[in-house]
């Protein structure tokens, strides 16, 4: 575990297992968590023989929580500055979510010479909010509602929030206690400023342009029973936009499959970097 310090000041904290000659995979987490809700992909795909990293985003987890710098452009030229600073090559980026978002934008503006692969689950890209252009979108006012919870009470909102995140309330849920522990937990981690603003940025940025801009193999990975990011908006669009990507919809799966269906999405990820 380590951390390396951007160009404003701000610290990101990062951790890098496995050997510095294996090929690297790259996950880039949610909102609100940070790089401990990757531990299933870590361990196995570590175990594997892959290098896996996983960091902060600033404002979340472990990082620096400034003020300013809370935006998408800001998250795609960390990034930049972290895969630069451990010279990663024919690098697997992996995105769930808000993450998603952020290695389209770390391509759109630095593109894909360091990147072998890309894996978009559960992405927010091209578009979440609700536009005349983009209808299948999500109206302003459920944003609105989760900026207002955040900042009211970040605390029981998060908590209440892992129950659609992760489907526990569907009828005949099995709800994981633990697993909603560790997400209000990594949650409260971070920094409230930063993840109001991040709000912004995982709704109302439009990455279309981004996702033209990758060339490499992608795979695209949702859940049809999406709640967070509905699939119609989101997943189902950028694999159309993305020249050559692969879908694969997960029937039933919530928005948080990587934990909640960890061993079939960490299989599907394992043969497409190997196919």
């Amino acid at each position: 575990m380590a951390t390396i310090k951007t160009r404003d000041g701000t610290e990101i904290f990062y951790k890098d297992w496995g050997s510095k000659d294996a090929q690297p995979i790259l996950f880039s987490h949610g909102w609100p968590l940070s790089g401990d809700a990757w531990a299933a992909q870590m361990l196995f795909f570590g175990t594997q023989g892959y290098r896996v990293i996983a960091h902060d985003r600033r404002g979340h987890g472990r990082s620096g929580q400034p003020w300013d710098g809370n935006n998408m452009d800001q998250y795609a030229d960390d990034l930049a500055e972290l895969i630069e600073h451990l010279d990663l090559k024919n690098l697997v980026l992996i995105g769930h979510s808000t993450g998603g978002g952020e290695i389209t934008h770390y391509v759109g503006r630095h593109g894909t010479g360091r990147v072998g692969k890309m894996v978009l689950v559960g992405a927010v890209p091209p578009l979440m909010l609700k536009t005349e252009t983009n209808p299948e979108g999500t109206p302003l006012e459920v944003f609105d509602g989760i900026r207002k919870g955040t900042a009211g009470d970040r605390s029981q909102f998060f908590k209440d929030l892992t129950m659609p995140f992760y489907g526990f309330n569907k009828d005949g849920a099995k709800i994981n206690e633990g697993l909603r522990e560790s997400f209000w937990l990594q949650g409260m981690m971070g920094s409230i400023k930063g993840e109001y603003d991040c709000v912004r940025e995982f709704s109302e940025v439009d990455y279309t342009e981004d996702l033209r801009k990758i060339d490499k193999p992608t795979l695209v990975i949702h859940g049809d029973a999406d709640q967070i990011v509905p699939i119609a908006a989101a997943g189902l669009k950028s694999a159309k936009i993305v020249k050559g990507a692969q879908l694969k919809v997960y029937p039933g799966a919530p928005h948080g499959l990587a934990e909640t269906l960890a061993d079939t999405f960490n299989a599907d990820v394992l043969a497409f970097i190997k196919g």
